[in-house]
């Protein structure tokens, strides 16, 4: 049963003007009819699923490109919106404990303290993180809330001397770059070690030398790998970060 642009819009709760946004981004073809008519068969539609569950997650377009160029299956796309689910459910389950402990104080006749209230605002927010932006890397989005609040998020993307679409640019070179020397196989030669330095400049113009972020930048890259469904979307694999490490090894020998 193939959907016209109308019914495809009223099922999904979408306008029209977002179908011919996602067309025009390259991010979901529709059929033709016979008479030259928009037709959204059973392809299109997971697709669109595909793009909405995505954006749900707070992605970009041009970062949910990205991610269905490199993997066009429905399955690693519930995978993710699934684990990012049962993240905030975990989230809401601990606002609530907070919740009922803190109306048991007060029934005790025990004021909140201002640590108590903090909490209380930082952990029952109202608003889901599922529709917060990132500035991550699409594979990240399950995990970044583990290390960053929304507030600091928001605070790394609009810094003034902060360029996504360029930053973005720099690290699909560099990507690009390692992933063509692991097969070459020579962590020793002037471009790896080229290289190498480019990669702590590109951190270290986002971290501006801050040990903490760079360690919570870390340790989500490495939850990214562990888990098998966001280690598949990643944009270079184990062997590859595997290769990077000799090449910073070559590097820092004396």
């Amino acid at each position: 049963m193939n959907l016209s642009p109308t019914e495809a819009a009223c099922r999904f709760g979408i306008s029209i003007k977002a179908l011919r946004l996602y067309e025009h981004r390259g991010l979901l073809k529709p059929l033709r009819s016979r008479a030259g008519w928009r037709t959204y068969g059973p392809e299109q539609i997971a697709r669109l699923h595909q793009i909405l569950a995505l954006k749900g997650l707070g992605l970009s377009l041009a970062s949910i490109g990205q991610l269905l160029s490199a993997t066009d299956t429905l399955d690693a796309v519930l995978a993710l919106q699934d684990q990012a689910l049962a993240q905030e459910g975990r989230r809401i389950a601990r606002a609530h404990a907070l919740i009922h402990k803190a109306r048991a104080q007060l029934r005790a006749g025990q004021p909140l303290s201002i640590d108590d209230l903090a909490t209380l605002s930082k952990e029952t927010s109202m608003t889901s993180k599922l529709t917060r932006s990132t500035l991550f890397h699409p594979a990240l989005v399950p995990h970044q809330h583990r290390y960053f609040r929304p507030e600091e998020i928001e605070a790394l993307s609009s810094r003034e001397d902060f360029d996504y679409e360029q930053d973005h640019a720099v690290w699909a070179k560099m990507i690009a770059e390692l992933k063509a020397m692991t097969i070459a196989g020579d962590s020793g030669s002037p471009a790896a070690l080229d290289l190498a330095r480019r990669w702590v400049t590109q951190i270290e113009n986002f971290t501006k030398g801050d040990k903490i972020l760079t360690t919570k930048l870390r340790n989500m890259v490495k939850d990214a790998f562990a888990d098998p469904i966001t280690a598949q979307q990643m944009p270079y694999s184990k062997e590859d970060l595997i290769f990077l490490g000799r090449i910073f090894e070559n590097l820092t020998a004396p």
